[in-house]
């Protein structure tokens, strides 16, 4: 996993609460058992017309929008199924961050697991950047996971919190299988002492 501590990026918002896990992908493209090549599929009822052109109205296809890191939303994102799909296809489209005044536990616990930052801000300020990203496309903000701090060249600065073990996973760009490796010299000398592998 790649470790997180400062980004700054394009934003790209969208005015929507209650985005659920199968609008960011699809129940159809969960046919792939790596973690890679889902981000093609994002959002895919919204990116395409119904005969698979391109929609040139949704806002992750604007010019403004491309290469954007940095994904705004209303409250609840990420509700519906548990589907670890969902940020796969975020991180594999681009996304690093993502800013709502709220989140679905699940994708907000998997967000971490995938070495993504997901930032929880009051509804007054993601109204107020929803409101900058308008006026200043192409919108930049910046994520620094050493002060969690938000904050953009406008003028712009806001405190978010995050669990310290959450912090400290995603600084060291540690999942699950990263945490038990730092233990790796302990396990072998365990399975050394009792006779296993051997």
């Amino acid at each position: 996993m790649k470790p997180f501590t400062t980004l700054t990026g394009t934003t790209v918002a969208l005015d929507r609460a209650n985005i659920d896990t199968d609008q960011i992908i699809p129940k159809q493209f969960l046919k792939r058992i790596e973690r890679t090549g889902f981000g093609e599929f994002l959002f895919w009822d919204w990116m395409r017309h119904d005969d698979g052109t391109v929609n040139e109205e949704f806002e992750l296809n604007k010019p403004y929008a491309k290469g954007a890191s940095i994904l705004l939303a209303r409250r609840n994102f990420g509700s519906g199924s548990s589907r670890e799909h969902a940020p796969w296809a975020l991180e594999d489209f681009g996304f690093r961050v993502v800013v709502a005044p709220s989140y679905a536990d699940i994708f907000y616990n998997n967000c971490f697991k995938n070495g993504m930052l997901p930032i929880h801000l009051s509804e007054e300020q993601v109204e107020e950047l929803f409101q900058r990203e308008a006026k200043h496309r192409p919108y930049q903000l910046t994520a620094d996971l050493n002060t969690c701090t938000l904050s953009d060249g406008h003028g712009f600065s806001a405190k978010f919190e995050v669990e310290p073990f959450r912090r400290h996973c995603l600084l060291n760009g540690l999942d699950d299988i990263g945490l038990t490796l730092e233990h790796e010299s302990k396990i072998t000398a365990y399975e050394t002492a009792h006779g296993i592998g051997v």
